[in-house]
């Protein structure tokens, strides 16, 4: 690291990272919102069908993100950095062509490739530049580009989908993840010498996809993630059948507030008094937002559900992100966020269609108090697997 990253948590290198990182998940965002309001009222699907075009997505995700580490360790950082975001973008594009069901679901299976990779790189990449002493509270600033992208992307796409077509927002959209892919070129990665790349020779291992290390933090996360598996994918379709789609863009608003408030203390606890200081609280504010959620029928409903949603998941992410990665050895961090991502990833995929098919066999209300009960029920995994001493 270089000395001006090793000075300052707020350099030139982290920033860029960070730039990148939000274009990225601010297209990713947006998208996921939008497309169950264009199945359903555009392409005239059902709401099983817009679960699926989140789990397709999420499928191939996972079935490239126990190679993605494998990939960096084999071709380097700044090369998988730049060929995955490229294609990212390419095909951000084919949503414009995206006018049946079938070429959605098929776009949106081959994206899902390009996604895992390029969010599985960025991680290592921008942790590089963040100060030893500071790993906490720089990754939480990391993973809040990634939940400000939670924000602004459903803010934006509920915002352009009420008076324009979808293949005009499927335009805009794209134009910005090209904005996005400049700022991959303007950080500084060292270029990796031939040793410093590893030829894969040898006969693989279990090793070779999954750190086992990150593994319990990994799957205490696919239980969150989960849960807010119901918000990402069916908010804007639950916010409809109340009459309050309008709102809808302002719940992310309210969740961004209300996360972006503890973001300054919640880093600094992690590093000073560890994850549980972080986690515990965390989940029980999260779980008693899904409740809330379960009973609205008001915005103000809506609105306080948003607060809780958004101090307690936006707590929870970032740390279970750092604490996967500080439990492993730093030539293993690609490694360790590859483990991380496809179990967060595994989590969205089966939160998505499983509880489509609960919303449409029970009710919304019903689907977030059993995600409020998963959430709950999670802090006695922690306790069990992942509430250990904290790892320096």
């Amino acid at each position: 690291m270089s000395s001006e990253n090793a000075e300052q948590l707020w350099n030139k290198s982290f920033i860029l990272c960070l730039a990148n990182n939000l274009f990225l998940f601010v297209f990713y965002f947006a998208q996921t919102t939008i497309l169950p309001i264009y199945i359903l009222n555009e392409l005239h699907g059902t709401l099983a069908q817009a679960g699926l075009a989140m789990t397709l997505f999420m499928a191939s995700s996972i079935a490239v993100r126990p190679f993605s580490g494998l990939i960096i360790e084999k071709f380097g950082r700044k090369k998988t950095l730049y060929v995955s975001e490229a294609l990212f973008c390419l095909f951000s594009f084919a949503y414009l062509f995206a006018d049946n069901l079938t070429i959605l679901l098929f776009i949106r299976f081959l994206h899902g490739i390009w996604f895992s990779i390029l969010t599985t790189v960025a991680v290592p990449i921008a942790h590089d530049f963040i100060p030893a002493k500071r790993k906490g509270e720089g990754m939480g600033y990391f993973v809040m580009s990634i939940n400000l992208g939670i924000v602004l992307g459903p803010l934006l796409g509920l915002s352009l989908i009420q008076p324009f077509a979808y293949t005009t927002v499927a335009g805009i959209l794209a134009a910005i993840i090209c904005l996005g892919f400049i700022f991959c070129f303007m950080i500084p990665i060292p270029a990796e010498t031939k040793s410093a790349i590893t030829q894969i020779k040898r006969r693989l291992t279990l090793q070779d996809f999954v750190e086992k290390k990150a593994l319990p933090v990994s799957i205490m996360a696919m239980i969150v993630s989960f849960s807010y598996a119901s918000i990402m994918s069916f908010i804007s379709t639950f916010a409809e059948s109340k009459n309050l789609l309008p709102y809808a863009s302002l719940f992310f608003v309210v969740f961004a507030i209300s996360m972006m408030s503890l973001r300054p203390i919640t880093g600094k606890i992690y590093d000073r008094k560890g994850a549980n200081y972080v986690v515990y609280p965390a989940i029980a504010l999260f779980s008693i937002g899904l409740i809330i959620l379960s009973q609205i029928n008001s915005v103000a409903g809506l609105m306080i559900a948003a607060i809780f949603v958004g101090m307690g998941f936006g707590s929870a992410q970032p740390c279970l992100q750092t604490l996967s990665i500080q439990r492993s050895a730093k030539n293993r961090i690609g490694h360790a966020t590859s483990t991380f991502f496809t179990c967060y990833d595994l989590g969205i995929a089966l939160g998505s269609i499983l509880l489509g098919l609960v919303i449409v066999q029970h009710s919304y209300s019903f689907a977030y108090l059993l995600c409020a009960f998963i959430t709950a029920l999670s802090l006695v995994f922690y306790k069990l697997y992942v509430d250990q001493p904290k790892a320096s």
